[in-house]
């Protein structure tokens, strides 16, 4: 017995040695064409890919989130961008990290292989999926803006217009697209890889605090004043319920970032206290 086991961990030892991996960042809603940029920027990239085995093993998706979740622009983007990534590269060994909307457009694809031929192969080489402040529950923002009231002009910069995939974060729509269509909340199957929560709990701007600069003055400021219409628990967009409504929780911000600072729902998605370091390390 004693040999079988010494045999099965050698075997685990030389599976991991021989394992490609590869990480994926897949962005929250909006119509990208240069998230890497326009969404992440460059150096929380870089630095998350430091913590890759070949650093060149890594790719930024750029897809229409504006769509439903299981839109061909949405869902089927990402899963080409993923597929092609997995074939190009030879990895057996895929971390996916998503941030806010993405983690739905993700979760549609682990939720629902049979849904389209490419979802097979993608969901099995994922080791898991990192979702950073994921809109798994929905937040009252996405109501506001569909309903058209003072939010809608407010918002427009945080989750642009009522397009389908804002009318799909409505509350009431996220509570049923969870319950029929999507694996990972209370009382439904588990996902089929894991689904890991990074909670944002809190926006500082004070403005003598170089803190609340990360990321932009201007967007945490916006965020601050879009918190008051949300529980106390919140980054300023989603109400730490819905990051935690489906997966697993990974951890809540102060527990992990330097100087156990808050991260804001912009901050979640940049070099902001530590968080790239935690994530190259996870890699």
């Amino acid at each position: 017995m004693s040999r079988l086991l010494g045999s099965l961990f050698l075997l685990m030892i030389c599976s991991a040695a021989l394992a490609e991996t590869g990480v994926a960042f897949v962005h929250g809603t909006g119509k990208q064409t240069d998230a890497l940029n326009d969404y992440w920027k460059s150096e929380f990239v870089n630095s998350v890919k430091l913590g890759l085995p070949n650093s060149q093993n890594h790719t930024v998706i750029n897809c229409d989130f504006e769509q439903y979740m299981w839109d061909n622009r949405a869902a089927g983007c990402l899963a080409q961008q993923l597929l092609d990534f997995i074939n190009a590269r030879g990895i057996t060994d895929l971390v996916v990290i998503t941030h806010s909307n993405g983690g739905n457009v993700m979760r549609w694809i682990l939720s629902n292989p049979t849904w389209d031929a490419r979802y097979p192969a993608i969901i099995d080489k994922i080791r898991w999926v990192n979702a950073l402040a994921p809109s798994s529950l929905g937040t009252p923002l996405a109501d506001a803006v569909v309903d058209g009231n003072i939010f809608e002009q407010a918002l427009g910069w945080l989750l642009g217009y009522a397009n389908d995939a804002v009318r799909m974060q409505q509350v009431n729509s996220m509570a049923f697209y969870n319950a029929e269509w999507l694996l990972g909340t209370a009382g439904r199957p588990t996902l089929p890889r894991g689904f890991w929560n990074v909670v944002g709990t809190d926006v500082e701007t004070n403005p003598l605090d170089g803190d609340s600069y990360c990321g932009g003055y201007d967007l945490n400021l916006g965020l601050e004043i879009t918190q008051a219409w949300l529980d106390s628990c919140s980054d300023g967009f989603l109400e730490c319920s819905s990051q935690n409504g489906a997966g697993q929780l990974w951890f809540f911000d102060t527990s992990r970032t330097a100087g156990g600072e808050p991260l804001s729902h912009n901050q979640s998605r940049r070099q902001c206290f530590g968080l790239d370091t935690i994530l190259r390390n996870d890699l």
